[in-house]
């Protein structure tokens, strides 16, 4: 595992429901937020690696463990690592707490293949091996 990541944001009106509380999905998002974050503070951009090189990160699999409401105007911090990664496959782990208390609101994974623009399943350019710490066959 690589060193995590920390983003912070803060709860807008537009992410609550009824109860006044963060609708589920918006965690799905806010750890989107997280990984593109992560990225940039491995040494590349999300855009550039497909851009560049034609590879995206689809997610196959989501998971997300709900502990504890967030509300609006809270500031949340999303700490985003991976998990595990090799050439065809990146898992990255997240946990979301409320910045005041360090309470954790919930817990996570994505699981996402490497595929290119015909969504056909890939093999992530050698580039990425060590900025994700994918050890490289070939040393």
């Amino acid at each position: 595992m690589n060193q995590p990541c920390e983003t912070r944001l803060r709860v807008r009106y537009a992410e609550t429901d009824r109860m006044g509380v963060v609708y589920y999905a918006n965690y799905l998002v806010w750890m989107e937020v997280g990984r593109v974050e992560l990225c940039k503070s491995l040494g590349f951009s999300y855009r550039d690696m497909e851009v560049d090189d034609s590879v995206q990160l689809a997610v196959a699999e989501s998971y997300c463990r709900y502990k504890s409401p967030a509300r609006f105007d809270d500031e949340v911090i999303v700490k985003t690592w991976v998990d595990e990664a090799n050439p065809r496959v990146v898992v990255f782990g997240y946990e979301m707490r409320l910045a005041e208390s360090d309470r954790v609101l919930a817990s996570g994974h994505t699981r996402h293949i490497v595929v290119n623009s015909a969504m056909q399943t890939v093999r992530l350019p050698k580039k990425y091996y060590p900025l994700l710490g994918i050890p490289d066959p070939t040393a």
